[in-house]
């Protein structure tokens, strides 16, 4: 990725917990020298101190670009130090839950240039998938800025317009605690039916990992993978007919689970 923009002006990252960690890793594992990185972080870890990246210095006057990776109710606190960056071409890049653009615009001024993003977990071993949306002052090389920094831990996507931030959260943001969840219940179901619980738990976790890889490497469809491995009348039938019964199978199930987070994105957002 291009980043020398970002190794001339400097890269600010407030908060370096897991996210902002696996972002770290991932820009310096491309290239970034760690002298082009300020981090503030109330508790650095001991991996951050051996980065060698400047650690709660004082700041560049006009750095490329300022990633917000820290809590949503810890930004009250952080933004303020920031505010002198806002109005210019220092780009900030949030991947805070549940902020939106208008309250960065009100705390940074309207003129700053901002791009909104909500990654998710999988990040943390470079498999994670980020949606963006900037606002109207944000450029195209901004916008591009922003996917190569957000590429490091994953692929990128853009929205057409922030609205659909809340969905992308029911989606792809809270969507890996639900396959986590299946995991277990998928290994519990099989301890129920006689296997013992590590087997059963080595089965679930390689079962979901294999077939997340083949849904996203093959060129069919997941629904045309899923007629593959259905045999007629088979095991896999048996069980899919629980498992895809359109009242109290998946489909109703899974519908009411990403309704449930988006709503709740809507009511974080606007409380």
């Amino acid at each position: 990725m291009n980043m020398d923009i970002v190794a001339r002006r400097g890269l600010v990252l407030l908060g370096c917990g897991k996210m902002g960690s696996a972002m770290l890793q991932g820009w310096l594992d491309g290239g970034l020298p760690a002298a082009s990185v300020w981090v503030m972080d109330p508790r650095p870890s001991d991996w951050l101190k051996a980065t060698g990246v400047h650690i709660n210095e004082n700041l560049p006057a006009a750095p490329a670009i300022v990633l917000i990776a820290v809590k949503p109710q810890m930004m009250a606190d952080a933004l303020p130090v920031l505010k002198p960056m806002g109005n210019g071409d220092t780009l900030f890049l949030s991947v805070a839950a549940g902020i939106g653009i208008d309250t960065y615009e009100d705390m940074l001024g309207d003129k700053t240039p901002i791009i909104r993003a909500m990654p998710n977990t999988p990040a943390a071993v470079g498999r994670g998938i980020s949606a963006i949306i900037g606002n109207t002052q944000s450029s195209a090389a901004q916008l591009d800025l922003a996917e190569a920094l957000l590429s490091a831990v994953g692929q990128v996507v853009r929205l057409d317009s922030e609205s659909q931030m809340d969905a992308v959260t029911g989606v792809s943001g809270s969507g890996p605690a639900y396959v986590f969840h299946m995991i277990e219940t998928l290994a519990a179901a099989g301890e129920a039916q006689g296997l013992p619980a590590e087997l059963a738990m080595a089965l679930a976790k390689a079962t979901v990992a294999g077939a997340g890889a083949l849904a996203e490497a093959a060129d069919e469809t997941p629904a045309q993978l899923r007629v593959n491995v259905t045999s007629p009348n088979g095991t896999t039938q048996a069980g899919l007919e629980v498992l895809m019964d359109p009242e109290t199978g998946l489909p109703a199930l899974i519908g009411k689970t990403v309704a449930a987070a988006t709503n709740r994105s809507k009511e974080l957002a606007g409380g």
